[in-house]
């Protein structure tokens, strides 16, 4: 255990695999209880649950290290650093980046399962983003969990229960995390991240409990201009040409931020694949070489797609977070406004709208989200809607 100074009279504390769960004091005492292995506290398939940035995935990985560790999750000895960054034999994590988990890989994680354990204490299988799993992945995946080897754990995670096949969900001890205190993001950030106090304090009011956002916002000047654009759009839109350059150019950035992100790890994936085909070597290429690359291109794809996906998402939330200040100051609430910064502008805004028509705003950003995810095309949905927050 690890004790931090954060202010006169105030520590924080980090105990073993359970340091990064902030604010789930409740989740983290049920999963302690069941790796005790406590009368009932356990179960074999488990379903972790909570909005964005609460740590779903932290509770999940924490919860195997635990389950692999002989003093319940130290977060010092091999097992629980091996777990944790999904070197341990007996620790299957699934991540993916693609816009589903189809049933071949299912199948793939249902025969990992029903192997006994080589090193550890059971066999942990990890899905972090199970409500990707398909409709026949699910298939595969039930009866895995209906009938599960003696020596298995399942843990998904999803964002809600709601977004996992119901036959899956309905044969899983559901644990739900909470969105972690401003407070307590805030103080995570400046005293194990070392972040300037001011900084974190910022940071974590604008994520507004997304522990990893915060953590983005507050290491990468560059991710808190990009934000400060978006915000600066609805204040920007006077005509319908303003909207059209605002979507355009708001592809623009997000396709820009997706190439960042990916375009070192396609070309490397795309290295590693062509040494594996012997590309650039004396002799014919492999006869599958071609459809190996395709398939490989065909990922990528998919993985922008879904990296573009999240990216504008973000910046609807953004711009959602904004105008519930508006609505806020409109009807003197006096909760704390998110964007505390740009509050002058904001009580201008609220004085010249009605309540209403801020409402109606709110549902066009909630509605253009919803089509993203059906596949509306990105700049025709996002024309429409920056149309739709003009003042009237």
């Amino acid at each position: 255990m690890s004790e931090f100074a954060v202010a006169p009279g105030r520590t924080l504390t980090a105990e073993g695999v359970w340091a990064d769960l902030i604010g789930q004091e409740r989740s983290v005492a049920v999963l302690r209880r069941a790796v005790s292995g406590r009368a009932h506290a356990m179960s074999h398939a488990w379903l972790i649950t909570g909005p964005p940035g609460s740590g779903r995935s932290n509770a999940a990985r924490a919860f195997a290290a635990a389950l692999q560790c002989e003093r319940d999750g130290c977060g010092t000895c091999n097992e629980c650093r091996t777990a944790l960054s999904g070197a341990h034999p007996d620790v299957t994590l699934v991540r993916t980046e693609q816009l589903s988990i189809g049933v071949d890989e299912v199948r793939e994680l249902v025969r990992r399962a029903s192997m006994s354990p080589t090193l550890g204490k059971a066999q942990v299988i990890v899905v972090e983003d199970a409500d990707r799993v398909t409709e026949r992945g699910a298939d595969a995946l039930l009866k895995s969990i209906e009938e599960p080897s003696p020596k298995t754990v399942w843990i998904l995670c999803a964002p809600t229960p709601d977004e996992v096949v119901a036959t899956i969900r309905s044969r899983c001890r559901q644990l739900n995390l909470q969105t972690p205190s401003v407070r307590a993001v805030a103080e995570l950030l400046h005293v194990r991240d070392g972040i300037e106090q001011d900084l974190a304090a910022y940071a974590a009011r604008v994520a507004q409990g997304h522990i990893g956002r915060a953590r983005v916002l507050a290491r990468n000047e560059d991710a808190r201009s990009r934000r400060s654009t978006v915000l600066r759009i609805p204040f920007e839109l006077d005509d319908l040409g303003d909207c059209l350059r605002s979507a355009a150019a708001l592809i623009e950035s997000c396709n820009a931020e997706v190439a960042a992100v990916s375009g070192e790890q396609d070309a490397r994936e795309r290295a590693a694949l062509q040494e594996a085909l012997g590309f650039g070597t004396k002799g014919a290429r492999p006869r599958q070489a071609q459809a190996a690359m395709k398939d490989l291109e065909d990922q990528q794809k998919a993985r922008a797609k879904r990296l573009q996906r999240d990216v504008l998402d973000r910046a609807l939330t953004e711009l959602t977070g904004l105008y519930r200040d508006v609505l806020c100051v409109q009807t003197g609430s006096g909760a704390e406004l998110v964007n505390s910064d740009l509050e002058p502008r904001i009580k201008a805004m609220a004085r010249r709208t009605s309540p209403e028509a801020i409402l109606r705003r709110i549902d066009a950003l909630l509605g253009c989200r919803e089509a993203l995810e059906t596949n509306v095309a990105p700049l025709l949905a996002l024309e429409s809607t920056l149309i739709s927050l003009m003042d009237s």
